[in-house]
């Protein structure tokens, strides 16, 4: 199989957008949907002949999700973890710390609600999703098994964690998260993260000064 990633690093505060595509197949899929993403995916698809089979939402927050209700809208199913529902579907509560503050903020319902241990198939990959809250309730990570590749969220940065000051975000929480479900990944496992750049597993085992691996 032959496979494709572009980053779309997108939206008012950079945040990263992962468009997977499995050339084979003719089949993409979108991890995450900041604002204005959809600008640059749209003919990034059609370029590479490409069809788009669902967006993943690592979480709600809404840096994340500012073109999920667009792309929704075109008829691309849309995959979440309900512990965030409040975010995706009354975006409203977040008003108090977007940037900026007068940004629209469009609400979005979830199709298909994952949680922890479930498997999906999708662009011919089966996908493991595990649930990595503490930056907020409902972030999960998915793994793209045979790839080796895990779409984090902010739940793990390169050399950083996600903030934990945020509502729902709670330091002991994502600190277990991180060991239990990221740090428990093969060494070798890329990692990427909502803001930032690509890392490993091995990697942040290593030198992540916020988590170790004890």
């Amino acid at each position: 199989m032959s496979f494709n990633l572009e980053v779309f690093p997108s939206g008012y505060i950079e945040t990263n957008a992962f468009l997977l595509s499995n050339l084979d197949r003719k089949e993409s899929v979108l991890i995450d949907a900041p604002h204005f993403v959809w600008d640059d995916v749209k003919p990034a698809l059609e370029e590479l002949g490409c069809e788009l089979k669902a967006l993943l939402l690592t979480h709600g927050h809404y840096d994340h999700i500012g073109d999920a209700g667009r792309i929704q809208k075109l008829g691309y199913p849309v995959y979440g973890h309900r512990d965030d529902q409040a975010f995706y579907e009354t975006p409203e509560v977040m008003r108090p710390y977007v940037y900026p503050p007068d940004m629209v903020l469009e609400p979005v319902m979830i199709d298909h609600w994952v949680g922890q241990g479930d498997m999906v198939e999708l662009i011919g990959e089966s996908v493991e999703i595990r649930h990595v809250p503490g930056h907020c309730p409902g972030n999960v990570l998915f793994y793209f098994q045979a790839l080796k590749l895990a779409f984090v969220g902010d739940a793990l940065f390169a050399g950083s964690i996600g903030r934990t000051d945020l509502v729902g975000g709670d330091f002991p929480t994502l600190e277990q998260s991180i060991r239990e479900q990221i740090y428990t990944l093969d060494a070798e496992t890329g990692v990427l993260p909502g803001h930032g750049p690509q890392t490993t597993v091995g990697q942040e085992k290593a030198t992540n000064p916020f988590v170790s691996s004890e």
